[in-house]
């Protein structure tokens, strides 16, 4: 893949807005195109929000911010991109159709990523021009700090694709994840929407409101899922038998009423076996007294972090030390 110089965006609300912030203060020119009279005040707003964070990230040592322009027409944004990254609203029949008047000026050799967030690549990329150049790159809001984008091919996306397009998202500091197989709402937001449905049902049924749920995580679980996802954080729990020792203690939970998502696979020995094996490939040599102290580190970090906003759970580690330094306890 040649060097990147120039990122052309298609739709320019708030997760186009970040893909310029991102690529801006990584140097890169920016041509983005949204009919939205508004746009370029909205992208402005954006940008002096990521300006902001980037200081406190890196006061001196970042780039050179790259230019930005405002486009009239999807033909103008195709004329100079080295890459494009497609952030229009989620209708297919719209990014089709958008994505095939880009091709009429750009390049047969640059990639174009979709910031969608659920659409089948197979689907989209069917009604565009060299559709072999064509992958999903899902990012996650803000774009400009969150570093997760999900990499997604469709039925004729060539493997160069992806790798180029990794290797790209890579460069602006971002984490790409590879789904491995097409599938609906790829990965994050699958995992999402399961957690949305059970909250609705909560809020519906009058078992927590809006708030209540929120503390239930920012409190609790997410402390966790900051730095260990569901399976190592499994693990740990497990203690020394390890993942393999919580499915035998867990696992019968899920036939119990604790979730109105009661569709789940059978925790077959096959499941079993396959989650420990990849569970232990996970962990490697790192033993559970190990994974433990790197938690309860981590966990230290990011609520010393938060206490710094007077936020979250930092608002209530201020509290406690004030007690502590008090001996109010």
């Amino acid at each position: 893949m040649s060097k990147i110089k120039s990122v052309g965006l298609l739709g320019g609300g708030v997760i186009g807005a970040g893909w310029a912030a991102r690529c801006l203060l990584n140097g890169l020119d920016v041509v983005v195109f949204d009919p939205d009279p508004d746009n370029e005040k909205k992208t402005a707003e954006v940008l002096d929000n990521a300006r902001r964070a980037y200081q406190q990230i890196s006061p001196t040592s970042l780039p050179s911010e790259g230019s930005i322009r405002f486009a009239g027409s999807v033909g103008e944004v195709g004329e100079t991109a080295d890459f494009v990254q497609e952030s229009l609203p989620e209708r297919e029949d719209l990014k089709i159709s958008v994505l095939a008047e880009l091709c009429k000026t750009l390049s047969p050799d640059v990639i174009i990523g979709s910031s969608t967030s659920g659409l089948l690549p197979s689907r989209i990329q069917a009604g565009i021009k060299g559709p072999e150049r064509f992958v999903v790159g899902h990012p996650f809001n803000p774009v400009y700090l969150m570093p997760l984008v999900e990499i997604c091919g469709g039925d004729v996306t060539s493997q160069a694709t992806k790798e180029a397009a990794m290797e790209f998202y890579s460069s602006i500091g971002m984490r790409p994840l590879l789904v491995r197989k097409e599938i609906d709402g790829f990965i994050a937001d699958r995992l999402m929407e399961a957690l949305w449905r059970e909250a609705l049902w909560m809020i519906n049924d009058d078992v927590a409101t809006a708030e209540e749920i929120d503390d239930a995580m920012r409190f609790g679980p997410g402390l966790r899922w900051a730095f260990m996802g569901t399976f190592m954080t499994y693990r740990v729990a497990g203690g020394v038998g390890g993942m393999r020792h919580f499915m035998e203690q867990f696992g019968p939970t899920l036939k119990l009423p604790w979730t109105k998502l009661m569709d789940v696979p059978d925790l077959t020995d096959d499941l079993i076996d396959k989650i420990a094996r990849q569970s232990d490939e996970q962990a490697g040599a790192t033993s559970i007294r190990e994974l433990e102290r790197l938690r309860d580190d981590c966990l230290v970090s990011v609520m010393q972090a938060l206490e710094t906003q007077n936020y979250g759970a930092g608002e209530v580690l201020g509290q406690y030390r004030v007690r502590l330094q008090k001996g109010d306890w």
